[in-house]
């Protein structure tokens, strides 16, 4: 088993993380998680893939899956989300606590939660403190980081031509899987 991958099963995951069962409409399942997650690319809701993929990814895998799916989508994102993708990116790279708040920083200041916006806060919430400096700690609820990934990707993904989402969508879940397996 991969260390990537957090959960063997889809039941472990759905147990640890109740906001994944919110966010779905697809059913839990005691199944293994990458057979319920290639499962969920050919549902009648192939965007559930993406919200499992969030939640099934250790937080700093699942921001770079985010980003990595957003890089992919030049079409779905506006000017300042390359900004705020750099931020995230510094982050995964170097994930020390100065990254995290400036990733941060940059994600609460957008004055459009766009998908950049997301993938940066997803970063900032990915541990440490959501209050700003000097101020007392206020630890993020660990649900946040695959809700924001989720959120990154699918309005990204929003912004396709429908003939293409299929296609992105079951190319963003390959990625996510190939991230688990190396």
């Amino acid at each position: 088993m991969s260390n990537r991958l957090r959960f063997n099963t889809a039941k472990e995951l759905f147990e640890t993380f109740p906001t994944a069962s919110e966010d779905m409409t697809a059913e839990p399942a005691d199944r293994p998680s990458l057979d319920y997650l290639r499962a969920l690319v050919s549902s009648p809701t192939p965007e559930d893939a993406i919200t499992f993929c969030a939640y099934l990814l250790p937080r700093r895998v699942a921001v770079w899956w985010g980003h990595q799916c957003l890089v992919n989508l030049p079409e779905g994102l506006a000017t300042r989300d390359r900004d705020l993708l750099t931020a995230a990116e510094e982050w995964v790279r170097e994930p020390e606590e100065e990254r995290r708040y400036a990733a941060l920083d940059a994600g609460m200041a957008s004055p459009v939660k766009t998908p950049g916006a997301w993938i940066a806060l997803a970063a900032g919430w990915s541990g440490g403190s959501m209050a700003p400096a000097g101020m007392a700690p206020v630890v993020p609820p660990p649900h946040l980081t695959a809700r924001a990934v989720n959120a990154a990707v699918l309005s990204a993904v929003a912004r396709v031509p429908l003939k293409q989402r299929a296609a992105v969508l079951s190319a963003c879940v390959s990625m996510g899987i190939q991230m688990t397996e190396s």
